[in-house]
C-alpha cells in the first residue's frame, strides 16, 4: 500500500508600489559642445532604452517613436535621465553582468542635455536609425494554449494598491512541458507587476471559497504537498521581453494544476476591468536540467521604529553543494533604501551578486545573469538590506512615520533574496543536490525562528524524502506544538508515523485532519493505507472509497479500494476498481496482480 507524503515549499509574493522620487545625482561631466540632433543622437538612445515601454498599447504615459514625440517631452526626458530615473534601471555596475540592462552612459545622458540645451534640433531625417518593430498581441506568436481568466477583477476608482490573484486552471489531460509563458495582463497602464506560480495539488481552490473567481491580498496561501524543487521565475513588468527557457530547461506542468496569476495594480481614478490572459508554449523535450529557487529571508528582524533612517536587516546561508547562480531577485516594500546580494567564498574572497543603492519598488524586477555564477561548495550568501522609516524618506506610506514590521500589506515590510540557482552533482551517488539545498534552506529557518511552523514543515519533508525518518517525525511533531490543528501537518505526521511503523498514532492523526478538512483526499487515502495496516478492510474500504470519490482519475486509491474490497470478500467490486485502476494506468502492477488472484477466487 502506498503512503502520500506532503510538502510544504514557500514562494514568494512580490509587489511593485508607488514611483518615488531619486535624491539628486552629483553633476555630469561637461561634454565638449558639438551639435546634437535628434536623428543622428537621441534617437538611437530611446529607440534602444525607451520605446518597449513608451510606444501606443504599451504602459509608457507617451510614445517616444518620433522626433514630435520627443521634442514634446524633451525637458522631462532630460531631467529623468539626469536623475537616473528613467530608464528604470536599478542595479549599480558591477562584475556580474545582466541581460538586457537599460542603464544609459554618462556620456549618453550629457548627450541628451545637450540636445536640450542646444533647441532640441531635429537634424537630417536620413539620419534616423530603423524604428524598432513592435509586435501587436503576443510576443511569442500565437501561443499553443491561451488560459484567460474566469471574471475580470474591478478595480475601483480611487483607493490604496491592490493586490489580486486569478486561477487559472491549466486544461491538459497529461503532462506537458514548457519553454515559456507569456503573461498579457489585461490593462497595462494599471498593472505595475504580475507572477505566476504553480499550484500543483489546487491548494488556493482548498483555501479560498470560490478560488476560481478570484481573491485578493499578497500572500497566495498555496501550499505543496508534494516535494517539487524545480523552480522558475515567471515574471511580468512595463516592458518585459518574455523569457524562452534554456535547452533542457522547460517547466513541468501536470495534469490538474493551476496556475495563480499574481497582480499588483493602482487605481487610474475610474472604475476598471482588468482581464488577464496567459500563453504557454509548449515543447516536446522534457527538462534535463532542474534550476531551484532558493531564498534567504529574515522578516523575523524587521520591526523598524519611527524616524529610523538606516535600519538594517542581514541574513546568510552557507551553500551544501556546488551551484550556478542564474538569475536574482531582491525584494522588500516603500522603506527599502539599500540592497546588497554578495558571495564569501570558501577561499574568503568575496563578490557581490547585486548592488541597489537606490531601491525603488515600482521597479523591481528578476535580474537574469549574462553568464552563470559558479559558487562552489561551502560558500556563504548573504542579504544586507538597509531600511529609511524617516520622514525624508519621499516613498514611506506613513506620515508622520510610524512603526513598521513584517507582513503582506504593502504598508508592512519583508527581507527577501531569491536566488535562481542550477545545483551541479559532482557525485550521482549523493541523490538530487536540490534536496540537500532545500534541507539547508529548512534547517536554517528553524535555527532563525524556532516558532516558524512553516520552518518546522518544511525541514521535517526535506527530512523525510532523504529518508531520515526519526529526525522528521521530531520537526513535524515541533509544527504541530505550534499549530495544534493543522489538517496538512496532522496528515504529515500521521503518514510519518506509518512509514515508521506506528500505526496506532498515524491513525489518531489521520483522524484529526479529516476532521479539520474532511475533503482532504491524502489523509483519507493514508488513513485507509493505516487502517489496513491494522486488519480493519471494512474501514480502509470505506476510506478508500472517500478518496476515490474526491480524486477519480488516481489510479492507486482504486488498487487500494479493490484491495480492502477483496479482504471482505466483496470480489465483485474488487474486480471493479482494479480495473479501472488498470484503465487508469495500464503498468499498475498491483493492480494486475491482485487482479488476477481476485478472478482466480472468484472462479
Amino acid at each position: 500500500m502506498i503512503s502520500r507524503r506532503t510538502a510544504v515549499i514557500g514562494f514568494m509574493a512580490g509587489v511593485l508600489l508607488a514611483s518615488r522620487s531619486r535624491a539628486a545625482q552629483p553633476q555630469l561631466p561637461a561634454s565638449p559642445v558639438q551639435r546634437v540632433t535628434f536623428s543622428a543622437d537621441i534617437a538611437p538612445i530611446l529607440f534602444r532604452n525607451c520605446a518597449s515601454c513608451h510606444h501606443a498599447g504599451e504602459a509608457g504615459p507617451f510614445p517616444l517613436v518620433s522626433y514630435g514625440d520627443a521634442k514634446k517631452h524633451a525637458r522631462q526626458i532630460a531631467e529623468v535621465t539626469r536623475l537616473r530615473i528613467m530608464p528604470p534601471w536599478l542595479p549599480e555596475p558591477g562584475e556580474a553582468k545582466f541581460t538586457d540592462e537599460q542603464r544609459l552612459s554618462t556620456e549618453q545622458i550629457a548627450s541628451i542635455g545637450n540636445w536640450v540645451e542646444q533647441g532640441a534640433l531635429e537634424g537630417n531625417p536620413a539620419d534616423l536609425p530603423t524604428l524598432p518593430k513592435f509586435v501587436a498581441g503576443w510576443q511569442l506568436g500565437t501561443p499553443d494554449l491561451i488560459i484567460s481568466a474566469k471574471k475580470p477583477f474591478r478595480l475601483p476608482a480611487s483607493g490604496g494598491d491592490r493586490y489580486w490573484n486569478f486561477v487559472l486552471p491549466v486544461p491538459i489531460d497529461q503532462t506537458r512541458w514548457l519553454k515559456a509563458i507569456e503573461i498579457r495582463p489585461g490593462n497595462k497602464r494599471l498593472v505595475h507587476h504580475a507572477n505566476i506560480l504553480v499550484d500543483r495539488a489546487q491548494s488556493a481552490r482548498h483555501r479560498h471559497k470560490d478560488a476560481l473567481a478570484g481573491f485578493g491580498g499578497m500572500d497566495l496561501g498555496i501550499e505543496s504537498e508534494f516535494f517539487d524543487p524545480d523552480s522558475h521565475f515567471l515574471f511580468w513588468k512595463p516592458g518585459t521581453v518574455p523569457y524562452v527557457e534554456p535547452e533542457g530547461m522547460s517547466l513541468r506542468l501536470d495534469k490538474g494544476a493551476d496556475l495563480i496569476l499574481n497582480i499588483h495594480v493602482q487605481p487610474s481614478g475610474k472604475p476598471e476591468l482588468i482581464t488577464p490572459s496567459v500563453g504557454l508554449y509548449f515543447t516536446n523535450k522534457p527538462a534535463t536540467l532542474h534550476p531551484m529557487l532558493l531564498q534567504i529571508e529574515n522578516d523575523a528582524k524587521l520591526d523598524i521604529p519611527p524616524g529610523e533612517e538606516n535600519f538594517i536587516v542581514t541574513d546568510s546561508l552557507t551553500l551544501p553543494v556546488d551551484v550556478d547562480v542564474l538569475a536574482i531577485y531582491p525584494h522588500c516594500h516603500y522603506l527599502g533604501k539599500n540592497i546588497q546580494g554578495s558571495a564569501t567564498l570558501p577561499d574568503g574572497s568575496t563578490r557581490s551578486l547585486i548592488h541597489i543603492p537606490r531601491w525603488d519598488l515600482n521597479w523591481q524586477a528578476v535580474y537574469r545573469y549574462q553568464e552563470p555564477i559558479f559558487l562552489p561548495k561551502g560558500t556563504t550568501v548573504t542579504m544586507r538590506y538597509t531600511y529609511d522609516n524617516s520622514a525624508g524618506n519621499v516613498a514611506n506610506p506613513n506620515h508622520p512615520p510610524q512603526r513598521v514590521t513584517a507582513g503582506n500589506r504593502a504598508r508592512d515590510e519583508m527581507a527577501h533574496l531569491w536566488l535562481q540557482v542550477l545545483p551541479r552533482s559532482v557525485n550521482m551517488g549523493d541523490g538530487d543536490p536540490r534536496m540537500a539545498l532545500q534541507e539547508a534552506v529548512a534547517k536554517h529557518k528553524v535555527e532563525k525562528d524556532p516558532l516558524d511552523f512553516e520552518s518546522h514543515y518544511n525541514f521535517a519533508a526535506m527530512l523525510q524524502s532523504r529518508g531520515k525518518l526519526e529526525a522528521a517525525l521530531a520537526q513535524y511533531e515541533a509544527a504541530l506544538a505550534i499549530r495544534p490543528g493543522d489538517a496538512v501537518a496532522n496528515n504529515a505526521l500521521g503518514g510519518a508515523l506509518l512509514a515508521a511503523n506506528r500505526v496506532d498514532r498515524a491513525v489518531n492523526h489521520l483522524k484529526a485532519a479529516l476532521q479539520n478538512r474532511p475533503d482532504y483526499f491524502d489523509a483519507h487515502y493514508n488513513l485507509g493505507s493505516a487502517l489496513a495496516a491494522e486488519g480493519d478492510f471494512a474501514a480502509a474500504a470505506e476510506q478508500f472509497r472517500s478518496a476515490v470519490r474526491l480524486n477519480p482519475e488516481d489510479a492507486d486509491a482504486e488498487a487500494n479500494l479493490g484491495s480492502a474490497l477483496a479482504q471482505i470478500g466483496q470480489l465483485t467490486e474488487a474486480i471493479a476498481h482494479f480495473e479501472k485502476a488498470l484503465k487508469l494506468n495500464p503498468e499498475h502492477e498491483l493492480a494486475r496482480e491482485n487482479l488476477k488472484q481476485v478472478r482466480n477466487m472468484a472462479h
